[in-house]
């Protein structure tokens, strides 16, 4: 009850900030009168709270909808916020008037709006380049991660996967992130079905805050192999699954109890890119992770990197290289600004022959 008691102060003070100030000052300049304004704040400023915590399993009809607007505005603000606070001094100086002010700032926010939703519905394939002396030929697979069906449609899978099956890869991988609400049925992630190539799959922090036994049941049923603190062998690779916890410790705590052949290139999936040094101590070849979305939106990839030392893109330690994907999907706001969505194209060199 004390913690919920806290969340809840914490959730109302960040409220102010975001979703109070900007429409109550937006509203004032453009001299909207009480009952307009208030139209307007009321259903903005608790949007939040209701879909977080009254509608957070409702995921159907008319309230996926207004789930989905409230995630958009939730993306909308921080953008809002800081232009809003950079136009606070010409105005206060007089150098432009209030209401040219707020429609200055409402054309730009739309218009950062729609390129930020264009960018998070058109992920790109990006091909990570590497080398190793374990391998005699070529070895290609690919990585999605942070996907966030639930969030996302079924039709964002389906193009999704329609960019995993035009790539020359052995198998796919799946970093966690995969699913972010209950109730999301084998109808909406048929796409993984008609895969041509195995799917590898270790669970993220989403499908633990949600219906897990029957995510992964679903996941099976559709011919995923779930990899839960095991390994799989594939030809010359060894495919390690540890499942994801909030415990910085976790890759240490896990990893040892898993048979490591060092003949086999090792492959660790890991949501979280944490651990690059205790998989180097097993003998990880390569560690791919997702989880930060690169911030998704800025100013977000500030916080995020104060989060996390590797936030995007390739790390080495020792021989031991961990590569963190932006993420493919997005989670609540179906925005991307500062960063880009990713399916993550390895193409890993017999080392004799790697350029």
């Amino acid at each position: 009850m004390k913690n919920r008691l806290h969340f809840l102060i914490i959730a109302l003070l960040l409220h102010i900030p975001l979703f109070a100030y900007p429409i109550l000052r937006l509203c004032d300049w453009l001299g909207l009168d009480g009952w307009t304004t208030a139209s307007i704040f009321i259903p903005l400023f608790f949007s939040q709270l209701v879909v977080r915590v009254y509608l957070r399993h409702a995921n159907f009809g008319l309230v996926f909808w207004l789930r989905r607007a409230a995630d958009l505005w939730l993306g909308i603000a921080p953008l809002l916020l800081g232009m809003l606070l950079v136009m606070e001094i010409p105005v206060g100086l007089g150098w432009i008037a209030p209401p040219t002010a707020a429609y200055t700032l409402l054309g730009m926010t739309l218009v950062l709006t729609l390129y930020s939703v264009w960018n998070a519905y058109s992920p790109s394939v990006v091909k990570v380049e590497l080398s190793s002396r374990k391998l005699t030929a070529p070895l290609r697979f690919a990585q999605i991660t942070d996907v966030h069906i639930g969030s996302r449609s079924a039709g964002f899978l389906e193009r999704v996967m329609q960019q995993v099956d035009s790539l020359d890869i052995d198998f796919l991988c799946i970093t966690g992130d995969f699913i972010d609400a209950p109730g999301i049925g084998l109808d909406k992630l048929a796409p993984l079905r008609d895969c041509r190539v195995p799917i590898y799959f270790s669970i993220g922090n989403h499908e633990r805050y949600e219906d897990l036994d029957d995510i992964l049941q679903r996941l099976a049923t559709l011919g995923v192999q779930v990899l839960r603190s095991r390994s799989i062998v594939h030809g010359p690779v060894q495919v390690i699954g540890i499942d994801d916890s909030g415990h910085p410790a976790q890759v240490k705590r896990q990893l040892p109890s898993i048979a490591i052949d060092p003949r086999l290139f090792v492959l660790l999936l890991y949501h979280r890119p944490h651990g690059l040094a205790d998989a180097a101590q097993e003998g990880v070849d390569l560690m791919i992770s997702g989880h930060t979305h690169n911030g998704q939106i800025v100013p977000f990839n500030l916080v995020v990197a104060k989060v996390f030392e590797q936030v995007v893109g390739l790390f080495r330690h020792g021989d031991t290289q961990l590569y963190v994907s932006p993420g493919t999907g997005t989670w609540g706001p179906v925005m991307r600004l500062g960063s880009r969505g990713e399916v993550t194209y390895f193409e890993i060199k017999p080392l004799a022959t790697a350029y």
